[in-house]
């Protein structure tokens, strides 16, 4: 996919064409088949589970502690009040050594944006005076912030577009963001229920 500058219009055009492509209609739609039946029912008990153990189960709990992973490092916090109407670019500093993230976890940032700086819906705006973001203006300042690549956002977008039409949302992101009657809770729901899928997904 040809690096587009990001904005707005730019990543909802570009989450679209992801979204539906073949490639990402077999992710989207068989996310859900290796997904554990939960009508089945579950396996017979043995008449002593104890039995099957080769090792004492303090062995293997202590064994299980040892092979969690190491505390994660402290997240930094959302730049203040401030900081939300500085132009995104200002904050690029934030990049530097960060790892890519998965789209759920890209999205649980975006989530965070909305909900510290707010929620606004101008058309193609991305975000007001007073640092207000829309779906895609919090999306792209999740990954100005460190928060995932490029390609991140694109499949934050496809999985958010996803979403959309299993609501009934023919449209793009941006169009759903700004339609008449679009409250922030509506836009908080949108994000929780995409992180849900992309999640489930493994993404």
């Amino acid at each position: 996919m040809p690096t587009t500058a990001l904005t707005p219009d730019a990543l909802d055009a570009q989450a679209a064409r992801l979204h539906d492509t073949d490639a990402w209609q077999q992710i989207v739609t068989g996310w859900d088949r290796t997904a554990p039946d939960p009508t089945a029912s579950p396996a017979p008990a043995p008449a002593d589970w104890r039995a099957l153990l080769s090792v004492p189960v303090d062995r293997l709990v202590a064994d299980a502690v040892r092979a969690l992973p190491a505390a994660a490092p402290r997240e930094r916090p959302l730049p203040g009040r401030i900081g939300a109407m500085l132009p995104d670019r200002l904050h690029a500093w934030r990049r530097i050594g960060r790892p890519d993230v998965p789209p759920s976890v890209h999205l649980a940032h975006a989530r965070e944006i909305l909900t510290a700086w707010g929620w606004q819906n101008t058309p193609y705006r991305l975000r007001d005076v007073r640092g207000a973001r829309c779906v895609c203006g919090a999306m792209l300042t999740a990954h100005r912030l460190g928060y995932g690549s490029a390609e991140t956002v694109d499949r934050a977008g496809a999985w958010m577009i996803a979403e959309l039409r299993s609501r009934g949302w023919t449209g793009l992101i941006g169009p759903w963001n700004r339609y008449p009657g679009r409250t922030a809770a509506d836009a908080l729901t949108l994000i929780d229920a995409t992180i849900a899928r992309a999640a489930r997904a493994g993404q």
